[in-house]
């Protein structure tokens, strides 16, 4: 069955990095669009990032184009997410997900 295991998550301050990491199993990794989603408290569930099955199209929503880059490593079926110039905004748990599957996910708390 498909497992995907987040990774990488803790509390920066604002205009920090993390890079977030998602280990993916049970499925044919390199077939497949991968996303991220995030959920901050109290809200609902937003898209932030996608990515194509070879990596060459990305997409990211506008509350995070130009700060995070998505990207893949087939061969290490590995999903990443680099965030730069985080925000208090950006707090959330994040999570990666294939079609309506995601993982546990990873809390990320941007504050000073």
């Amino acid at each position: 069955q498909v497992q995907l295991v987040e990774s990488g998550g803790g509390l920066v301050q604002p205009g920090g990095s993390l890079r977030l990491s998602c280990a993916a199993s049970g499925f044919t990794f390199s077939s497949y669009t991968m996303n991220w989603v995030r959920q901050a408290p109290g809200k609902g569930l937003e898209w932030v990032s996608d990515i194509n099955s070879g990596g060459g199209r990305k997409r990211y929503a506008d509350s995070v184009k130009g700060r995070f880059t998505i990207s893949r490593d087939n061969a290490k079926n590995t999903l990443y997410l680099q965030m730069n110039s985080l925000k208090p905004e950006d707090t959330a748990v994040y999570y990666c997900a294939k079609d309506s599957v995601k993982g546990k996910g990873t809390l990320v708390t941007v504050s000073s």
